[in-house]
């Protein structure tokens, strides 16, 4: 009779779907004009509708969202949001069925994620920008944020305290050498 085998070392662990490398986030595009003229209170990830040119190109080139802003339109009995000003550049292959750069794109979004949009819109006046543009498992998202504008003054402050931040982490370098 032979003994049992232990086994030896580390269980194997199973991969999730997080593990997956076609989970992994790709960075696209960041608004950089977002955190710099708006206070972003909450943010919300949402899908949008592109056509394949649009996501051929966004695979090749970077596009431009700085200037980009949300609207939600109200219809009869529904809510949409739309994605105004973003510049996807033309694919480079395409042919005369090419995307325009600075279409109006849908962005994909649950009703109660579109009515809790358009209430603080309208309700508290915030506006929402587009932060992020990613892929993630395969499929473009775009990470929104809502916000108030800032102020001249605001921004200021803003720059002030980023300023002072710098000159203690400075301090701290240098104190511990």
């Amino acid at each position: 009779m032979t003994a049992a085998k232990k086994p030896t070392g580390k269980p194997k662990e199973k991969k999730t779907a997080s593990a997956t490398p076609s989970a992994a986030v790709k960075l696209i595009a960041t608004n950089p004009n977002a955190k710099r003229n708006y206070f972003i209170e909450d943010t919300l990830e949402a899908g949008i509708v592109l056509g394949g040119t649009e996501v051929k190109s966004l695979r090749q080139q970077s596009p431009n969202i700085s200037d980009t802003f949300v609207e939600i339109r109200q219809l009869k009995d529904s809510l949409e949001a739309w994605l105004i000003n973003a510049y996807i550049p033309e694919y480079s292959h395409g042919t005369v069925w090419n995307h325009e750069p600075k279409q109006k794109r849908k962005l994909l979004l649950h009703r109660k994620e579109l009515e809790r949009l358009f209430g603080l819109t309208t309700q508290k006046g915030l506006t929402v920008v587009p932060l992020k543009l990613y892929f993630k498992r395969g499929k473009v998202k775009v990470l929104v944020g809502m916000g108030a504008p800032k102020k001249l003054h605001d921004k200021r402050d803003t720059l002030k305290k980023k300023g002072a931040e710098r000159e203690m982490a400075a301090a701290l370098k240098n104190s511990k050498r």
